[in-house]
């Protein structure tokens, strides 16, 4: 959305006017497994408000089931790449919209040169990765957020040299302010697209909050295009925790809007049970509404008023409300289905 350039991933535009994409990383082995959970996996994620979705590609036994999910994806898909050269053109062959490698570990040049001239031949993407654990030693006096964008200046040139600018980087820490530092370094030296994360993040929450604070501050900064909030858990979880960075920051209007009360002792309906079992579903909604799930009565007809629809329970009942006027009693049992069905009747 920020940098001049744009990269082009399958149809999806990165870079220039375009809107900010969020992408996440799938979290286990793709070989010898069905991949139709998978693609189901990928479709969910997709209708959740994930544009691309990263996969490790550690060997060629992963040829064969990533070309399948590769043809059948509704978004495009990434082939993560580490030390092997081949690897990375192994998965151009095999239906890599886009590919994540770090020169540094490829080896030496001429096996970089080999990737990217596969990727301009089949007109794919190259995303050059670098995280602070990866570098060239220091001389010593250059910081490690100045040695990282230097780095990927210098790779930069190379792509260049061999012709190749459908190019994305990312410079990553899990050290939020040394990532925060490359990032405005590297916006201030170059135009190309630019990928924000936080590595290494953690748990969900503290994910969360270091994300938060690093990619929200950043994209304020119009620095970014494309983000990740890297979470120890579900990769559903960094779809919602990236799209919320962007709905909160008014980068992104689409999709519900979700609040819930936290719970106190006046409950008597788990709200936070009927939460973790629509959250997804909800989500994936293509609708612009807010949605309160809330745990007693006075948090029901009053602080939900003014959401679009809200969902209320008390004792055994529940309550639906369409801003803020009580329009249905139901069941505890049949409260998820009468809520999603006066959403759709809508």
């Amino acid at each position: 959305m920020f940098s001049n350039r744009i990269c082009r991933v399958r149809d999806l535009l990165i870079g220039g006017n375009n809107p900010v994409r969020i992408q996440t990383m799938y979290d286990s082995s793709i070989v010898g497994v069905d991949i139709e959970p998978v693609i189901s996996e990928i479709a969910k994620l997709a209708s959740m408000g994930c544009e691309l979705i990263r996969f490790s590609y550690p060997s060629l036994d992963n040829a064969e089931p990533f070309k399948k999910i590769a043809s059948r994806s509704v978004i495009p898909v990434v082939a993560d790449i580490h030390f092997d050269y081949k690897l990375a053109i192994s998965a151009l062959e095999n239906g890599a919209d886009k590919i994540r490698i770090n020169p540094g570990n490829i080896g030496a040049k001429w096996k970089t040169r080999e990737v990217v001239h596969a990727a301009k031949d089949m007109q794919r993407a190259i995303r050059i990765g670098l995280n602070s654990g990866s570098l060239p030693r220091s001389d010593g006096k250059t910081g490690k957020a100045e040695l990282m964008v230097n780095t990927a200046l210098d790779y930069l040139n190379d792509f260049e040299s061999y012709g190749f600018t459908n190019t994305v980087v990312s410079l990553k820490a899990s050290d939020i302010e040394t990532t925060m530092e490359a990032a405005r370094k590297f916006a201030s030296a170059s135009d190309y697209p630019f990928h924000l994360g936080v590595t290494e993040a953690g748990s969900a929450i503290v994910s969360s909050v270091r994300s938060t604070w690093a990619l929200g501050n950043l994209l304020k900064e119009h620095i970014g295009d494309t983000i990740r909030v890297s979470i120890t858990g579900d990769i559903e979880d960094e779809v919602l925790a990236a799209s919320e960075i962007l709905r909160t920051l008014g980068l992104r209007k689409k999709g519900v809007r979700l609040v819930s009360c936290p719970r106190c002792g006046r409950h008597t309906f788990d709200s936070r049970a009927m939460v973790e079992k629509i959250q997804s579903r909800l989500l994936s909604l293509d609708r612009d509404i807010t949605v309160a799930v809330m745990g007693c009565q006075v948090n029901g007809p009053g602080e939900a008023k003014d959401a679009d629809y809200a969902l209320t329970g008390i004792g055994k009942k529940a309550f639906l409300y369409k801003k803020g006027v009580l329009f249905k009693e139901v069941t505890l049992e049949n409260a998820e289905e009468a809520l999603f069905e006066a959403i759709e009747n809508d």
